[in-house]
This record gives C-alpha cells, structure tokens and sequence, in this order.
C-alpha cells in the first residue's frame, strides 16, 4: 500500500491510496482534480474510487469535475452528509476493497459535520495501517463543532479513533500541525513531548515538507483534545468530566490566537 500526499488550495491535502500490485488506486478528497489526476498518472495508478470525508466544499468541490475527467469512478461519502457528486452512501461499518490487498473500513466519526466518516485503511499484514480523518481528527487538534456537540466528537476521537491500533498512520485534511502544537503546550506547559513534536514540525514546515502522517499512539502523547480522559487534563482546564473538558478546550482554541 503507496499513500501519496496531494497539496490542495492553500493548506489542505488530498491523498492517493495506490495498491501496489494492480496499481488500482482511490482519491481521498480531491479538490483539485486535475492535479490529483496528475499525480495519479506520475504514480502510474489508475483512480477507481473516491473517499469523501464531508460535504465540505474544500474536500467533495471536486466530486463533480473527476466524475467528468475518470468515467465510472465510484464517490463515497457518509449517508447523511449530503455529500456533492456521492454515487455510494456509506454507513458507519461499510467495507469496501481496493486492489488485491487493500481493505477500507467506513467510520461515522459526526460532529465538524453530521455524517462524516473516516476511513480505516489497511494493506498487507506487515504494513502499518492508515486512517484518514478528514476535519474530525488533526495532528494534535480536532475539528470545529459546526454540526454536532462535545459528547459527539468525544466518541468520534476518544472512542471510535483512539482504539486502533497504535502504530496507526494519521492523515487528516489539513497542514494545521504547528499552529495546533502550539495551542497544546497552552494546556500542558510540562509537556515534552509536545514541545519536541513542535520542533520537528516548525523545522519539517521551513523545509516545505508535509508534517503528516502522525500516528495514533502520538495523537494519545501529544493531542489535548484525544487526552481529556486523563485527571491532569481536566484539572488544567477546571472541568470534572472529560467532555466538559473537551468542550472547555475547543472553546479555548477557538478563541486563542497564535504567536506570530
């Protein structure tokens, strides 16, 4: 299994997920599907699926264009996300295959939108598998409450993600990775390994590098959104509960600006 990042507009990312053998290939979010296509054709794959994550236009807007650019390919996206150009309607716990060796598991992960699923993605044994989280879950940070509530992304990030398998990649839908650091460090000062992971990624950025993938057992390290079960969390924060935690820390990051 060959995952390639697509930059798109100005800090997302699209991705291709190429099974090696029959080079068949899906588009996670394509934008731009024109430069998707591209880097599809550079890989030598051929795109027989898309994988929405949400209707939002910044991931579906270009369902319509690579429908019309790749005759027949097959748009998945969550049942209730009204998902644009969506041929296929998927449920939390559809599975679909791709290729000879790769296995794509649909999970409803609502909250930054009603039907938004991430998709599980596994290869050969031997390969670590990738999950891709669209705005649920970023590399140390969550997405925005638009359409659910905190007990929402609770379960989408500390139930249904936070319990694959550690060494789980994690791509997510958008370069927010130092902006995001920086926000956690606000909430665990004494946290070094926070401070060592934004290091890395103020350096990986200069170089003009992608800070994705992370993987699940860092987001569980360094992510105060997918550690509010922790006392030490509630406590910095004043909350009891750890959804009164997390609603507490979205309402913080919401309002906090970055230092320049």
């Amino acid at each position: 299994m060959k995952i390639v990042h697509v930059p798109c507009l100005e800090d997302n990312y699209s991705y291709i997920i190429i099974d090696e053998a029959t080079k068949e290939a899906a588009a996670v979010d394509p934008v731009e599907p024109e430069k998707v296509l591209g880097v599809s054709k550079e890989n030598g794959a051929d795109l027989k699926l898309v994988l929405t994550t949400h209707r939002h236009w910044d991931h579906a807007g270009g369902n319509e264009k690579i429908k019309k650019l790749v005759p027949g390919i097959r748009v998945y996206g969550g049942s209730i996300d009204n998902v644009e150009g969506c041929t296929d309607k998927l449920e939390n716990g559809d599975k679909l295959t791709l290729g000879s060796d790769i296995h794509i598991l649909a999970l409803h992960t609502p909250c930054h939108t009603k039907g938004h699923i991430s998709y599980y993605v596994s290869g050969k044994d031997e390969e670590d598998p990738a999950v891709f989280t669209g705005d649920t879950l970023f590399i140390a940070g969550c997405g925005k409450f638009f359409e659910g509530t905190a007990e929402q992304m609770y379960q989408s990030l500390c139930v249904t993600l936070a319990s694959l398998p550690k060494p789980t990649r994690v791509y997510c839908g958008h370069e927010y990775t130092v902006n995001n650091l920086q926000f956690a460090l606000t909430i665990e000062p004494d946290n070094t390994r926070i401070a060592q992971k934004l290091s890395w990624a103020e350096h990986t950025r200069k170089a003009g590098l992608p800070t994705i993938p992370s993987t699940i057992e860092e987001e569980l390290e360094t992510n105060p959104f997918i550690r509010v079960d922790l006392p030490q969390i509630q406590e910095r924060v004043d909350c009891k509960s750890p959804i009164e935690a997390l609603a507490e820390i979205r309402q913080r990051k919401d309002n906090w600006r970055p230092r320049i």
